[in-house]
């Protein structure tokens, strides 16, 4: 949904979509990539500028974050064990990040109050509008 409402806007072009959720990498990461051009303002001209935009939860972003610092340090003792570990860590948090989804379903079903997602494209909505 988020990418869906990012690439609706009309200054924005998808490039590339990589789709980590649907088919996680062998480490167990899961997330949204999308390679996209955007507009970038400079003070005497317009350029477009390719980016990546990474869409993932905060549980994955912090395994994000610790599996990098892995990658990126050559000296860490038991190495294999962290990599395992970090695999199983990536498998726990899919499975509640799935299961945390189900229980929001379920209250907002439960009551008369708006979704996440009505909230969050009101949101969204709001970032057009012009200031003043």
């Amino acid at each position: 949904m988020i990418a869906d409402s990012l690439l609706k806007q009309d200054d924005i072009t998808l490039i590339a979509r990589k789709d980590y959720i649907a088919n996680p990498k062998p480490n167990g990461y899961r997330s949204l990539h999308l390679i996209i051009k955007v507009p970038v303002f400079f003070a005497n001209q317009r350029r477009e500028m390719k980016v990546e935009v990474q869409i993932r939860t905060i549980a994955m972003d912090f395994w994000a974050s610790l599996e990098h610092q892995l990658k990126y340090k050559q000296e860490i003792p038991e190495q294999e064990e962290i990599v395992a570990r970090l695999k199983a860590c990536a498998e726990t948090i899919n499975a509640t990040d799935e299961e945390m989804l189900k229980i929001r379903q379920q209250m907002e079903a439960a009551a008369d109050i708006p979704t996440e997602e009505d909230l969050l494209f009101e949101k969204f909505s709001r970032l057009d509008m012009p200031i003043g």
